[in-house]
């Protein structure tokens, strides 16, 4: 192959500390409340308490995660909840649908 005499340059960036801060205060708060999650599941009796507990908690983190990774928290605020309501009605469904299916009588 012939050599035309242009030679790639790279560039290489020092890391950026805030976005490396920014990471690992995510990680952190993602972390603690599986943490809560971990401590909830081997401690709480089962019941509906508990079950409770953990959708309102994978609720938190879902948002979370959707405010951070998909960069809405920063977007107006009315696409922000564009997103999250429609996303509460179907947990509130799935909830629901659950809880009529456990009430209903079983015919065999």
């Amino acid at each position: 192959m012939a050599h035309h005499g242009h030679e790639p340059q790279v560039t290489v960036l020092p890391p950026d500390k805030a976005k490396i801060k920014k990471l690992w205060t995510v990680a952190g708060i993602l972390g603690a409340i599986t943490g809560v999650e971990f401590i909830i599941a081997f401690t709480m009796p089962h019941g509906s308490a508990k079950t409770f507990i953990f959708v309102i908690l994978t609720i938190v983190k879902a948002g979370y995660i959707v405010g951070e990774f998909m960069h809405l928290r920063y977007e107006v605020k009315v696409l922000f909840w564009a997103v999250l309501i429609p996303i509460l009605f179907i947990i509130w469904m799935l909830v629901a649908f659950v809880y009529e299916g456990m009430k209903m009588p079983v015919f065999l």
